[in-house]
């Protein structure tokens, strides 16, 4: 290992001299996040030894079936951050309304929170991921917490995710540039890895649930038709992967160019993805790495959130595949590169 290896903490805290006014808070926040991703990360690895596989036999607030490890997560994330005080409200998929954590002047940060992203993959030693979101409480928006949390994700303060595989890995960004760390298990710390995080304009993969192929709009099935096309001049057919967590997916893209969509169909009419806490700070994260999200015709960022579990579609990878598919959405007979 490197002796000059730059920690979480220490990049966090020179982070927040350059770009901000120093209070410290943002620094204790994200610490809080990575002590919650190492407990997570333990837990994950020993899941089948203690008996914390399987599903809890209820559905979360979203009509998802609940697993063990979801409510665990859960509650690792609330206990960390109830105990920095910081943190005034959390809107969870786990939870069926927003948590108020702490009150008084200090408290004057929201969570969004996936604390389990890939949850089915819990039985299968696959790919899971937390995904988190803070935005500053606003003395411009009326009314209570809920209220508060109804915002668009361009005002986000911190976003990123952590993911949980052969090793675990926290990516964030405060809005300018994108950082990633990997937890060295020994050490008991997350180290800087991957500094300054840009993804490539454009990749050679797609992700996608082709399980509904058929029900797409007829601007998305001609993208996927664009996509398996042979054009050897525009790297196509491009490789399909597919982890069943939007986090691997996405990190794919981050770092060797690539796109993921999940669009309407007609179980989810709207979309599946929740906009608070996967498609806005994914987003964020993307964009501030020179990537794009967007729904297909509006950038992900600038919705303006109408309910706390709403959801709508997502496209979001390389910028210039991205355009791409908002191309064969806007006009369905659309003809691709090549």
């Amino acid at each position: 290992m490197n002796s000059l290896a730059i920690t979480l903490s220490r990049h966090i805290i020179e982070d927040e001299h350059r770009h901000h006014n120093t209070t410290g808070e943002l620094s204790r926040l994200l610490v809080q996040l990575a002590f919650a991703a190492k407990v997570l990360a333990r837990e994950f690895s020993r899941a089948a030894l203690v008996g914390e596989l399987g599903l809890l036999g209820e559905k979360n607030p979203t009509g998802d079936a609940q697993k063990k490890l979801d409510v665990f997560a859960n509650n690792t994330v609330m206990e960390a951050f109830a105990e920095t005080k910081l943190v005034a409200g959390v809107v969870s998929e786990e939870l069926d309304q927003v948590r108020q954590v702490a009150t008084g002047a200090d408290a004057k940060y929201l969570l969004c929170i996936d604390p389990l992203d890939g949850s089915s993959n819990t039985d299968t030693n696959g790919i899971l991921a937390t995904i988190f979101s803070i935005y500053r409480c606003s003395k411009e928006v009326k009314g209570g917490l809920t209220e508060q949390m109804l915002r668009k994700g361009a005002e986000q303060v911190v976003a990123g995710y952590v993911m949980y595989g052969s090793s675990t890995i926290l990516v964030y960004t405060c809005g300018h540039g994108v950082h990633g760390f990997t937890l060295d298990r020994e050490l008991g710390e997350f180290l800087l890895t991957h500094q300054n995080l840009r993804c490539p304009a454009r990749g050679r993969v797609y992700s996608a649930n082709l399980g509904h192929r058929y029900e797409w709009e007829p601007g998305v099935q001609r993208y996927l038709e664009h996509l398996e096309g042979s054009d050897p001049a525009s790297n196509r057919p491009y490789s399909l992967r597919y982890s069943g967590a939007l986090v691997a997916d996405l990190h794919r893209s981050l770092i060797e160019g690539g796109v993921y969509f999940y669009p309407s169909d007609k179980a989810h009419p709207e979309g599946k993805l929740r906009l608070l806490y996967e498609c806005a700070p994914l987003a964020w994260v993307a964009e501030n790495a020179g990537g794009r999200a967007s729904t297909g015709s509006t950038r992900i960022l600038d919705i303006q959130a109408e309910s706390i579990h709403q959801r709508v579609p997502l496209v979001i990878g390389s910028a210039e595949d991205v355009a791409e598919y908002e191309k064969f959405v806007s006009s369905p007979m659309a003809v691709g590169r090549g």
